[in-house]
């Protein structure tokens, strides 16, 4: 097996690897993220919340490690949007954990709201609010937004070079296309993320993630693609 295979393997099981981390974190994240009595749930579920901060980190280190190790064989091809996308990925990592520094900050106000045991919750609503408040931000503009430009550039460089069939490059700028604009529309209030709409237009890119994950770890990128690449970028 090459290095250009065995690149293609580990970029297919990370793809696989963040998808399945987002949905475990998010959904570990409930209690305190969720529900009106999140300054007790919190406290009470703090090894649950803290589980899914950790999943997320294995998130984050899963989205520099496509970058990263998609970055060789991209920049064959079109070494700026290779750079670009290597760039916009560290930046969605950023985004990612903020949001997971904000909820474990609003852990600790769980923590600190129970211990304290006051009466008056109104300081502590407000700083919750604040902080759940960069969590959803944070959640909009990293699995959406970001991702729709991230995307777009792979699947780009991926439909000019053939690196994989041309079904998934297409399904991917689709995607792409989709889910950017459904940041958009949560951005301005028209849909909710967590929605009918916003699970609609978020669907063709999760589908391209698995879709390429598994085609990269069975048959890997096109080595005659990969051949010319390689010559084109020794000219």
């Amino acid at each position: 097996m090459n290095s250009n295979q065995k690149a293609a393997k580990i970029v297919g099981v990370l793809f696989i690897l963040a998808a399945v981390t987002a949905i475990v974190g998010l959904n570990l994240y409930n209690p305190i993220l969720n529900g009106p009595d999140y300054l007790i749930k919190g406290s009470e579920y703090a090894n649950q919340v803290i589980l899914g901060a950790l999943m997320e980190l294995i998130l984050v280190v899963s989205v520099v490690g496509t970058a990263t190790t998609m970055f060789p064989i991209l920049r064959k091809f079109n070494e700026t949007i290779a750079l670009w996308h290597v760039c916009f990925r560290f930046l969605e990592a950023i985004i990612i954990t903020v949001g997971i520094i904000s909820v474990l900050s609003l852990l600790t106000l769980s923590r600190e709201f129970v211990a304290s045991g006051v009466q008056d919750t109104t300081s502590f609503q407000a700083s919750g609010t604040l902080l759940i408040a960069v969590h959803d931000w944070t959640f909009m503009l990293g699995p959406l937004f970001m991702l729709g430009i991230n995307t777009m550039m792979y699947s780009y460089i991926f439909y000019k070079s053939k690196l994989v069939p041309r079904f998934i490059s297409i399904l991917g700028m689709t995607g792409a296309t989709l889910v950017f604009i459904c940041a958009l529309l949560v951005m301005f209030g028209v849909i909710q993320q967590v929605s009918v709409w916003g699970a609609i237009l978020a669907l063709p890119v999760a589908a391209n993630e698995m879709i390429l994950a598994v085609w990269l770890i069975v048959k890997g990128f096109n080595e005659s693609a990969n051949l010319k690449g390689q010559n084109y970028l020794s000219l």
